[in-house]
């Protein structure tokens, strides 16, 4: 299996987090990709560096007016009055601005109008490694074309992030560009299962009203778990679209046992659909280590769970998304990797 990192990941260290009304250290650190590289390493799979992403590949995904304001937004925030290292929205419209026709004015509405919560600050090198985290993605999509499966080791993760709104710690949707690489390099229909902990909301909404892609997404019951507003069962896309997403959220607190099943159940809705390739929107925030923790998977479960998607016997892209338990990411990634390795 090729692997694909971005050596220069590190430069992105965003600091704001806010929970509970507290602010304290982000959980996306630079440490968790050295981490799942050296796994990478250890197993023989070293990873290949690649550069930035394509801006035609970012707009296949992302509005220009987007990533016009993601590339410019760090520059322009440095030069606010008392402004601090990193851009964070303090109001985004409500659903009366919108019905009311509002717009973005000036930098601030703007990054409102980007952003959908606190959990995306945007920092000096937070364009630079979300294109390069991008750049892994494809990589990873090309690889695929090529004949086989492959890794992409991106951080930041983009599973949360809209055509035009970055969130949860993602700005730019890798899954969704690996999908549309797939797509133009001649997958008729492509699918994607995300079993990061919490729910794929952008990658939902991208795909929302697509018949060449299905979206399957197993995660915390948004009930009690960020993102909160969707990830609900009844979500099933719209149009032609319609019958072409699949939620299936867990109680908080479930363990491998409910968890394996929904991937099961995801799993078969993923063969009836019969893709041309999968893409995995790979988060270990369901391990029972993360500090985050809503689910409650064990490490073998990662393991089975690779084994499961394996047995499907497609071309698969493994995006890395969540995972913020720094000290047993090596080993997460070592027994899911092992696992669909030797399926």
């Amino acid at each position: 299996m090729k692997t694909f990192h971005a050596p220069g990941d590190a430069q992105h260290a965003p600091r704001f987090f806010l929970t509970r009304g507290q602010v304290r250290p982000n959980f996306e650190v630079p440490a968790r990709a050295e981490a799942l590289r050296s796994a990478l390493v250890v197993m023989g799979l070293a990873p290949v560096a690649v550069g930035p992403a394509a801006r035609a590949a970012l707009e296949a995904v992302h509005s220009a007016g987007y990533l016009d304001f993601l590339e410019g937004a760090h520059a322009a925030w440095q030069s606010l009055p008392g402004a601090a290292e990193e851009a964070v929205a303090n109001i985004h419209p409500a659903p009366e601005m919108l019905a009311q026709g509002a717009i973005p004015g000036g930098l601030i509405g703007k990054l409102g109008w980007y952003t959908a919560d606190t959990a995306c600050p945007i920092g000096p090198h937070t364009w630079a490694a979300s294109v390069d985290a991008a750049g892994c993605a494809l990589a990873a999509a090309e690889a695929v074309l090529a004949g086989g499966s492959a890794y992409a080791l991106c951080r930041p993760p983009g599973h949360h992030t809209y055509a035009a709104r970055a969130g949860g710690h993602c700005y730019l949707n890798n899954a969704a560009i690996a999908v549309e690489a797939l797509r133009r390099g001649g997958a008729a229909r492509v699918a994607v299962l995300d079993i990061d902990s919490h729910h794929g909301n952008g990658t939902q909404g991208i795909f929302w009203e697509r018949s060449d892609v299905l979206t399957v997404s197993v995660h915390g019951d948004p009930d009690g778990y960020y993102p909160w507003y969707v990830g609900r069962s009844h979500e099933r896309g719209a149009g032609v679209g319609e019958g072409c997403n699949l939620n299936l959220p867990l109680p908080l607190g479930s363990n491998d046992g409910a968890w394996l099943g929904a991937i099961a159940t995801g799993i078969a809705r993923i063969r009836d659909f019969a893709p041309d390739a999968l893409v995995v929107s790979l988060g270990f925030d369901a391990s029972v280590h993360e500090p985050l923790n809503a689910l409650s998977v064990s490490d073998e479960g990662f393991g089975r769970a690779a084994e499961a998607i394996a047995a499907l016997g497609l071309p698969v892209a493994l995006i890395q998304e969540g995972g913020y338990a720094v000290d047993h990411l090596s080993a997460l990634l070592t027994g899911f990797m092992q696992g669909f390795l030797n399926a």
